[in-house]
């Protein structure tokens, strides 16, 4: 069976701030039927878990938009090789907790625990440290399904490795993906409060764990929140900057933290801990939009200093600012492509007539820093500009020329971005 078409037109992403156009919506149950489905149609895209704040994941008014969460939930660890094999549409909660049953985890995951392997994948999501690259660092083989039905597979030894992994979908449908694990382990989690901006030792601040992560609303210059989560296999680390908290919080001041994982230095498994949210909850209501900038990490203190100086446009309409670093990789379309990076990542208001204007201004600010957009979030950056910070971007456009000749999984926001109308 190939799964029931529905009308696209009732699907929306997570937060509800795009409905999809597509003429008809599928949710494959077979291999063989997705197979079917995609070598029928002239324009496919995938929808993950819905965590994309733009138009990434539309394939337009004449084309199909299919899920992979109706096949098979494959998760297949081999404990003799550190690998598990993942079928795209398993979302990070489910992969943490089988590997985890069998002794093994994965290197890094991000603040959220729901989002899908292979939406989070394509579109180079990240968790945060100054040694965790991107979640695509850990991807040793991707399978997909290409334009005329047919499956393919590369690896790590193919010289279209890097093309094919962070691919924003434009080179077919993952079904499945080969990753990276290591011996399980444990972390704790401690929050500190009100690190001031004013003399910040950046790179000492954000080594003080395995994982770190400074949170503003810039209502102030300065952080009024730092979440260091250390591997308790790791020495610790003094953090003198700041007091530590003394009750749980959320990222976002006001809201209630039993969403949140563990506080207070209490250990448990790592995948209990790297995230933000806890797997068993939703991390909010979706009444928001999401931005986020990666920079290069030498840059950290300036560009933090550039939006100080709009401080009070982006207080206006944030409701939180999250500041992680991401060791460089090597994917052609990583944010993080060669540069060790600061990301910048904002939660908006959801009211886009008031949050544009200000992502305008920012962009603007940070234009000096050459900061790259996550390809999942909203952003105004003109998309020739975007294309010139990426050093391999021709080499992705060849690509797509030789695996989908015809355009199939090239959408306006694919074409536009990527130029390959050029």
């Amino acid at each position: 069976m190939t799964g029931t078409a529905e009308t696209a037109g009732t699907v929306t992403n997570w937060a509800r701030t795009i409905t999809y156009t597509a003429r008809e919506f599928h949710r494959p149950r077979t291999l063989d039927g997705l197979a079917s489905l995609v070598a029928r149609s002239e324009r496919v895209r995938v929808l993950g878990s819905g965590h994309s704040f733009n138009r990434i994941a539309d394939p337009g008014p004449d084309g199909v938009l299919l899920s992979t969460a109706g096949l098979p939930r494959v998760i297949e660890v081999d404990t003799a090789a550190r690998a598990v094999r993942v079928a795209g549409g398993v979302r990070y909660a489910e992969l943490a907790a089988a590997v985890h049953a069998h002794g093994l985890a994965l290197p890094n995951m991000a603040s959220l625990p729901h989002i899908s392997v292979a939406g989070s994948v394509a579109t180079g999501t990240h968790g945060s440290g100054v040694d965790n690259g991107p979640l695509a660092s850990a991807v040793r083989e991707v399978e997909m399904v290409l334009a005329d039905g047919t499956t393919g597979t590369t690896g790590r030894d193919d010289a279209r490795f890097d093309g094919a992994v962070t691919s924003l979908g434009a080179l077919g449908v993952v079904t499945g993906l080969t990753l990276d694990l290591e011996p399980a382990y444990e972390v704790e989690q401690r929050v500190y409060t009100e690190l001031p901006l004013e003399g910040l030792d950046f790179d000492a601040v954000m080594a003080a764990g395995y994982s770190v992560s400074l949170f503003t609303n810039w209502r102030e210059p300065g952080f009024g929140q730092v979440w260091v989560k250390r591997r308790t296999d790791q020495p610790a680390v003094d953090f003198p900057w700041a007091a530590p908290a003394r009750v749980p919080l959320h990222p976002v001041p006001g809201m209630p933290a039993g969403n949140c994982t563990e506080q207070l230095g209490v250990p448990d498994p790592w995948h209990e801990r790297l995230p933000h949210f806890r797997a068993e909850f939703t991390p909010s209501s979706g009444e928001e939009i999401q931005s986020e900038y990666l920079l290069p990490r030498s840059a950290a203190v300036d560009a933090l200093y550039a939006i100080d100086g709009i401080r009070s446009a982006v207080a206006g309409v944030v409701q939180t600012c999250e500041v992680r670093t991401v060791a460089a990789d090597t994917q052609w379309l990583s944010p993080a492509h060669g540069r060790d990076s600061v990301a910048l990542h904002f939660t908006w208001v959801r009211d886009e007539t008031a949050v544009l204007p200000v992502v305008r201004r920012l962009e603007e600010a940070l234009d000096p820093f050459d900061p790259r957009p996550h390809w999942g979030k909203v952003f105004e950056i003109p998309s020739a500009v975007v294309r010139s910070r990426y050093p391999r971007w021709y080499d992705f456009w060849r690509l797509t020329r030789s695996v989908d000749p015809s355009g199939t999984f090239a959408n306006a926001f694919v074409r536009d971005h990527l130029g390959l109308d050029d």
